[in-house]
């Protein structure tokens, strides 16, 4: 037995020591093994069980995770998470999500996933790891405004080279800031940015002007760029209305960039005018320039964003 347990360690000394990223959607789990230069050793996905329970998101999550690890060859060292909802930082549970999840909210997520997988786990909110993980591939070391467009719209913000999360987990949340429209938004208040600039949205704006539903963003950009009169007014109005909500955050924090993703920002090009726009007429007062970017990470970024919240936990503290 003993002589067993010498092999069993010193294969696990022969592994490659690795770090793994998990991004929890509402429709997908995703996550990434990487070593520590950060090179990815394995990547995968599978559907997220959300109707199922936390503790069926948790099992799907270190599932995953344990398959990946073990094609790869690699022995982890910590786990980092970008999860849909609003997160209690330090406990690494979920305080507030939307109605996509069942049994969500009050799910200890950390806590689970440490157990499952038997290193020390963090937790982010998805777009705060977006976040993180765009900075760093920029080297981006000072303060800036993360958006992501997706079926809603998140935002995330680093000041001063920290993630600034607010007293209750919430802070960046740019997709709920009113003034943009008069129509109601998905949390059933009136204006907010994401009844213009989410995917959804975009959908259902095309179909109020053009008096037919095609789909979502991808669908609508796939018109604008056959020439399509509303489906490009459509993504001008929203880009217009993310360029003013990035230039209010920049005026409010005095911030010099902001880095835009999720699935709608794959059309960049059909959003960059009304951008633009929104510069040219709403600049900060400030007189400073603000950038405002296209993500580069594509659908890497949360799990990336992850990995260093795993790279920055208490490694000291495994048993």
């Amino acid at each position: 037995m003993d002589a067993d347990r010498g092999m069993a360690q010193q294969h696990r000394n022969e592994a490659i020591s690795g770090y793994a990223g998990i991004d929890i959607g509402g429709t997908k789990i995703a996550a990434l093994i990487v070593d520590d230069a950060g090179g990815v050793l394995a990547r995968g996905a599978v559907p997220a069980p959300a109707r199922e329970g936390g503790a069926a998101m948790a099992d799907a999550a270190a599932r995953l995770v344990a398959d990946l690890a073990q094609r790869a060859g690699a022995h982890l060292l910590s786990a980092g998470v970008g999860a849909a909802g609003v997160i209690d930082h330090e406990t690494g549970t979920i305080r507030a999500a939307s109605a996509t999840f069942s049994d969500w909210v009050g799910f200890p997520l950390a806590t689970e996933l440490t157990i499952r997988l038997g290193v020390p786990v963090g937790v982010e909110n998805d777009v705060n790891a977006f976040l993180l993980g765009e900075a760093a591939a920029a080297s981006v070391r000072d303060d800036v405004l993360g958006v992501m467009l997706g079926t809603g719209v998140g935002g995330a913000l680093i000041i001063d080279g920290h993630l600034r999360r607010g007293p209750h987990g919430a802070a960046g949340e740019i997709g709920h800031t009113p003034g943009y429209s008069d129509l109601v938004c998905t949390c059933g208040q009136i204006g907010h940015l994401e009844t213009l600039a989410s995917g959804t949205s975009i959908g259902l704006r095309f179909a109020e002007r053009a008096g037919e539903h095609v789909g979502g963003a991808r669908e609508v950009a796939a018109r604008a760029r056959r020439g399509d009169a509303d489906a490009i007014a459509v993504f001008r109005t929203a880009g217009r209305a993310l360029g003013l909500a990035c230039a209010s955050a920049a005026t409010l924090l005095d911030l010099p960039r902001a880095i835009v993703g999720g699935g709608v920002a794959q059309a960049w090009d059909l959003l960059q005018p009304g951008v633009d726009e929104a510069l040219r007429t709403d600049a900060p007062v400030s007189g400073i320039p603000l950038t405002i970017l296209p993500a580069r990470l594509g659908e890497d970024a949360v799990a990336l964003g992850a990995i260093e919240t795993a790279r920055s936990l208490d490694l000291a503290a495994i048993p």
